[in-house]
């Protein structure tokens, strides 16, 4: 069996997809207004992308930056019209002001999403209480992977967090099955530890344009990460 750790970039449209692909990035995360840290891109994005790669694409379901739900029903409209679309996988996740996670928001929009494969979001690293997130989380229906770097503040200092949560995923301990998509704030310095922790898949967005989110992805800059996973 391959060992090839997945390499996911963020696309904002079709010409970073072409560009990710180009690279060797196995996935895309599909969002818009990275000033709000990633929401929903129109459904024409959606189309115009699909169009271009034939890499697996996750699109983000979140409409106003921060981690509360927001206008639910409109949520579960729009995760609606992209399954229409022929959206496939999806990002999602909310949570209360306390920082419980919000399953009634993840189950409504989950009802839209016909068992989709799907991530929980970076929410993960501003709950109140990580362990109770993914045991509340654990049996929802197409939750496949956690993207997370740990920490609120970034894989730097999240590194204890990641390496104790593969362990526990190894383990086989509730809660841990969904795999860990490590980013935000990931460097290639991190990957030998990761990687020797057993954690197999990365999420880039910045790291892939180097002169700046004003800029599309660099092809280049991917295959160096796509080059330093496959060493």
């Amino acid at each position: 069996m391959s060992n090839r750790a997945l390499l996911e970039v963020i696309a904002l449209d079709a010409e970073d997809a072409v560009a990710a692909q180009a690279g060797g990035a196995d996935r895309l995360e599909l969002v818009t207004d990275i000033a709000a840290d990633g929401l929903t891109p129109p459904r024409e994005t959606f189309a115009a992308i699909r169009a271009s790669v034939d890499i697996p694409l996750r699109v983000m379901l979140r409409t106003a930056d921060g981690f509360a739900a927001g206008d639910v029903p409109a949520l579960a409209r729009t995760a609606r019209a992209l399954r229409a679309e022929g959206a496939e996988e999806f990002v999602l996740g909310f949570l209360h002001p306390d920082g419980g996670p919000d399953l009634d928001a993840v189950e409504a929009v989950l009802a839209e999403l016909d068992g989709c494969r799907w991530t929980f979001h970076r929410a993960i690293d501003r709950a109140a209480d990580r362990d109770g997130l993914r045991k509340a989380l654990a049996d929802l229906p197409g939750l496949d992977t956690y993207l997370t770097a740990g920490s609120a503040s970034g894989v730097a200092d999240g590194l204890p967090v990641l390496l104790a949560e593969a362990a526990a995923g190894r383990r086989g301990e509730p809660g841990y099955q969904a795999r860990i998509l490590v980013g935000g704030g990931l460097a290639l310095s991190h990957l030998p530890v990761l990687r020797e922790a057993g954690i197999d898949a990365f999420h880039i967005g910045g790291a892939a344009r180097p002169s700046g989110w004003d800029h599309p992805v660099s092809a280049a800059a991917v295959e160096e990460w796509r080059t330093a996973l496959d060493r």
